[in-house]
């Protein structure tokens, strides 16, 4: 009968209720502005105006170095974790290796 409290839904929701308390607690306790200054909530460019307007950042260059981390970061968690007893699974992360060092490739090209 007192087993539901240890259900998924019953646990959720009393520590999402205990989350809340505590954060209420806390925001009373926490210290707050009063008075707002000018400019508060502007955007600070060294000094110039209307930043925000010429910021235009170019992430081209990005892109090719973060897909270049996350496969070959996932390429050695597969290496470093693949279990050498089943013969299928050495197949099958051999292949995915395969298939990272061609998207290197291709994305390394010139």
């Amino acid at each position: 009968m007192k087993d539901w409290i240890f259900s998924p839904p019953a646990v959720f929701i009393i520590i999402m209720a205990v989350l809340i308390v505590i954060i209420r607690i806390l925001s009373m306790l926490s210290f707050q502005v009063k008075k707002h200054k000018s400019g508060t909530g502007e955007s600070y460019a060294c000094g110039e105006e209307n930043y925000n307007s010429n910021a235009q950042p170019n992430y081209s260059q990005f892109f090719p170095y973060a897909f270049f981390f996350t496969l070959a970061h996932v390429a050695t968690l597969i290496i470093t974790t693949v279990p050498l007893t089943d013969k299928s699974i050495v197949i099958l992360a051999t292949m995915y290796i395969i298939g990272a060092v061609v998207g290197l490739f291709v994305l390394l090209r010139k």
